[in-house]
């Protein structure tokens, strides 16, 4: 599947194959081959060995998390399907497209598997990963048999064909609808309380991880920073980016947007060309055992003009206001309004005229999940939630600058995993 980070360039680059030019073309080729690289990437070592995967304790520990949170929302089960939370709770890593693959988790006692019967080898051999997983109780259907109906099988010989079954939020319609159906005396709910209660609140470990993400991501912006020159288009940049995170270990893209296109958000898919004074934003990151990070620059390539340095200004205060307000106890929306002051007050409001999207998001094994610093959230923030801060500033016609940087809510504030930019024309400092 395309990206986000991917599909403006996308779109860019078939607009604009005539404007790459035949060198730009060939060095993009050597890059993305590894035959040559500019000396701020070549230097750049993998830290890969830095990254220690989540052990199947953790993952133990999790489950005993959820059923407890699971019993304190009067859930008597969880299903789970391919995505994320399957991942967070298991380890397991599943496609299926429109066949039937879950896991439902019980309050009390063990789980079970529900499996197209072709899968069974594939779904054994990551079960034995698994918490449990030595011998998993394992419920296959043919092709010609209805999945739903060994999931309310599966409910019943557990005892809950009655009670109350959480549905994982991303889990499509058609699913629920058919245990529904096949489970008419099973009330059908929501498992956030559950998959978000345990997901939000991040470990030692967790952290880690995320920290040298951000820490990726911010030492392969910096290269590529140092290797722009006038005459690249966003796909040139894009190949720098991705050969810059082959070399420091991890998968990870950006997505690049270039002088007016800055004015919006997530960039605009007509083709961009870099050119003496142009301002420049990146955005997005890695992924380090599972965990994202997602890093937004905003610089110029020469001389910034007085303008764009005032609205720097003004955004990174509004990142210093936010991180301030971060603290637990704190209100998501309250953070999002610490930051929104400080631009409203700088000239760029109301509201949402310039600063035209929430504060920022919770990160994890998502690159977007909860909780959500946005106006009117009452969710408190606790001790180890880790979050994105990203005010930002948009002018249409003209630029935008964001800074986006991690957040770590500690016992007694927050933290930024990264260093903040210095400037426009010196986002990282003298090499």
């Amino acid at each position: 599947m395309i990206s986000r980070r991917r599909f403006l360039e996308a779109g860019g680059v078939t607009a604009g194959v005539a404007m790459a030019s035949h060198s730009l073309v060939s060095k993009a080729a050597a890059q993305e081959t590894g035959a040559s690289l500019p000396p701020s990437l070549a230097k750049l070592q993998s830290r890969k060995s830095e990254a220690t995967p989540i052990s199947k304790e953790e993952r133990q520990a999790r489950q005993d998390r959820a059923r407890q949170l699971m019993r304190e929302n009067a859930l008597d089960a969880m299903l789970l399907m391919e995505g994320t939370s399957l991942r967070y709770f298991t380890g397991i890593r599943w496609w299926g497209g429109e066949r039937l693959f879950a896991l439902v988790m019980p309050a009390i006692g063990e789980g079970f598997y529900v499996c197209p019967t072709f899968e069974e080898g594939r779904a054994r051999e990551q079960m034995a990963n698994t918490p449990g997983g030595e011998q998993p109780d394992i419920r296959v259907w043919q092709e010609d048999e209805s999945p739903y109906q060994r999931v309310a099988q599966g409910l019943k010989d557990r005892g809950i064909s009655t009670g109350k079954l959480g549905i994982e939020e991303t889990v499509r319609f058609v699913f629920a609808d058919g245990i529904r159906k096949a489970a008419p005396q099973t009330t059908i709910a929501s498992a956030t309380p559950v998959t978000a209660g345990c997901r939000m609140i991040k470990s030692a470990h967790e952290v880690a991880l995320m920290r040298l993400a951000a820490q990726v991501t911010l030492a392969a912006y910096e290269a590529v920073f140092r290797s722009l020159h006038p005459g690249m288009a966003q796909r040139d940049v894009s190949n720098l980016i991705d050969a810059a995170y082959r070399q420091l270990g991890f998968p990870g893209e950006a997505s690049v947007m270039v002088d007016e296109a800055t004015a919006y958000p997530h960039g605009l898919a007509a083709p961009q060309v870099i050119r003496e004074g142009s301002i420049i934003m990146l955005d997005d990151g890695c992924t380090v055992e599972g965990y994202q990070s997602d890093i937004t620059r905003t610089f110029v390539l020469g001389k910034a003009s007085d303008k764009m340095n005032r609205v720097f200004d003004i955004v990174l205060r509004a990142q210093s206001a936010a991180l301030a307000a971060a603290r637990p106890g704190a209100e998501c929306g309250s953070v999002d309004a610490a930051a929104r002051k400080v631009v409203t007050d700088g000239g760029y409001g109301p509201d949402y005229k310039y600063f035209t999207h929430r504060l920022g998001h919770g990160m994890g094994v998502d690159g977007h999940e909860w909780p959500y610093l946005v106006r009117g959230n009452p969710t408190k923030l606790q001790a180890n939630m880790t979050t994105s801060n990203e005010p930002g500033i948009y002018i249409r016609g003209e630029f935008g600058v964001r800074i986006e940087d991690d957040m770590h809510v500690t016992e007694n504030g927050a933290e930024l995993f990264t260093p903040k930019p210095l400037s426009l024309e010196d986002p990282f400092g003298k090499a």
